[in-house]
């Protein structure tokens, strides 16, 4: 990771969720962020190396372990963790493969305790092919 390390400072987050099932899922249907002083928007992170270069061609679950690596990093770089995720869209070329390997995001965002809200969106291809799965999120500190 590169940048400063991430803000100890956290935000008071209310889940609100009118009904459990997205729970199950991993992820809350909305959240009431106060205490917030600064907010992060991300770029879609995506499966590539530092120079841009596409890796883990065929390969989802790599694909999403190094997107969310490369979040990470910017997030570093920012003052802030996953643990400032707020909000959370997620690209994919192949939903039922990517909700097949969505523990992956579980097994980041499952031990610090974030549901943030997120949407999963399927699309016929990212701008670099071969890329399958990008993420944006926002954050807030």
């Amino acid at each position: 990771m590169h940048g400063r390390p991430p803000i100890t400072r956290r935000v008071n987050r209310t889940p609100v969720n009118p009904w459990p099932w997205s729970l199950n899922f991993g992820y809350n249907q909305a959240e009431i962020i106060e205490g917030a002083s600064r907010q992060l928007v991300c770029a879609g992170q995506t499966s590539v190396d530092a120079e841009g270069n596409p890796q883990h061609a065929g390969d989802m679950r790599g694909q999403m372990m190094l997107s969310l690596d490369n979040l990470e990093a910017v997030l570093s770089a920012a003052g802030m963790g996953l643990a400032n995720v707020t909000r959370l869209t997620i690209y994919s070329t192949d939903v039922d493969e990517s909700l097949q390997n969505f523990d992956v995001l579980g097994s980041r965002f499952g031990p610090i305790n974030a549901a943030p809200s997120m949407t999963l969106v399927g699309v016929t291809r990212l701008a670099i092919p071969p890329l399958m799965f990008e993420i944006e999120a926002t954050a807030a500190a």
